[in-house]
């Protein structure tokens, strides 16, 4: 499903533990880290299409996780040319995303990464808040930026 800008509809998904560090996977069979994301079908919303992938990139149910909250607005990422599949109908030029925060009230025991057929990582690690900016693939720096930027207050509010 691709909007009329050629953005495909994507979730986000930060996940923290109790001490504040944040779920950070390493794509299967690659040197590439990143937190979990997918796609949106068309009959989802994302607060389902984010418990699906939830559960399908990490083992993770509904109520191993308390939603803290979310982004207000899409945002938004471009591939890099050389990424587009210009012989596809339509044309997806990049991803729109929700990006959702998450606190583990699970066990890390909970955790599976081989819940489907093809796994989307292959090792996780707990990190620093900001760590991910530093390894994220050059693309999705801004949208990161903004993600974390917007949710940050959300999973470390100061309180009096």
């Amino acid at each position: 499903m691709i909007d009329s800008d050629g953005y495909r509809p994507n979730v986000g998904i930060i996940l923290s533990n109790p001490e504040g560090k944040v779920f950070w996977a390493r794509r299967y069979g690659q040197d590439a880290w990143q937190f979990p994301q997918g796609g949106i079908r068309h009959h989802e919303t994302p607060d389902e299409a984010m418990y699906r992938e939830l559960l399908e990139e990490t083992g993770l149910l509904p109520e191993h996780v308390k939603v803290v909250g979310k982004t207000r607005n899409w945002l938004r990422y471009r591939l890099p040319k050389r990424m587009i599949r210009k012989n596809s109908s339509p044309v997806c030029i990049g991803q729109k995303q929700i990006w959702f925060v998450l606190k583990l009230v699970g066990s890390e025991k909970n955790f599976n990464l081989s819940t489907m057929d093809k796994p989307e990582f292959d090792h996780w690690a707990w990190v620093d808040y900001w760590h991910p900016m530093s390894e994220v693939v050059f693309f999705k720096r801004d949208v990161y930026k903004k993600a974390l930027s917007e949710l940050e207050p959300l999973l470390f509010s100061k309180v009096g």
